[in-house]
């Protein structure tokens, strides 16, 4: 018992890690838009970021809504549809950056415009 409380204790004294994360959130049905901006926000990571993402300084989460994990975070961030997130932890505080707007506004039809708007975002929280 004395260890499982200082295991506890040690968790809660963790700090996070200073990083990028992108958050894209869906439900169980996804429109081309939804699949658009998965894909997109995902080769922005993948290609720009690839040295970020190696050493933790960008992450990507896919967060399906329908599953009960994914749904107590969407609970969270207030959301209720698919949303894209580009949140910057710094000194163990969250500073939450909703795209939602922008990616629905580009992903599908101007992709490159939506690719250009995901990275400036990230590297301008990743400094």
């Amino acid at each position: 018992m004395v260890v499982s409380l200082f295991a506890m204790m040690s968790l809660a004294q963790t700090k996070v890690k200073d990083h990028v994360e992108v958050m894209y959130f869906h439900g169980k049905q996804r429109c081309v838009t939804c699949v658009a901006i998965e894909k997109h926000a995902r080769e922005v990571v993948e290609k720009d970021f690839a040295d970020e993402r190696r050493n933790g300084k960008v992450v990507f989460k896919v967060i399906d809504m329908s599953t009960a994990e994914g749904a107590k975070i969407a609970k969270d961030y207030r959301v209720t549809w698919s949303s894209l997130y580009v949140n910057s932890w710094k000194d163990g505080k969250e500073k939450r950056n909703d795209m939602t707007q922008f990616a629905f506004k580009n992903a599908r039809n101007n992709s490159d415009e939506f690719k250009k708007g995901v990275s400036v975002k990230i590297k301008e929280m990743v400094k």
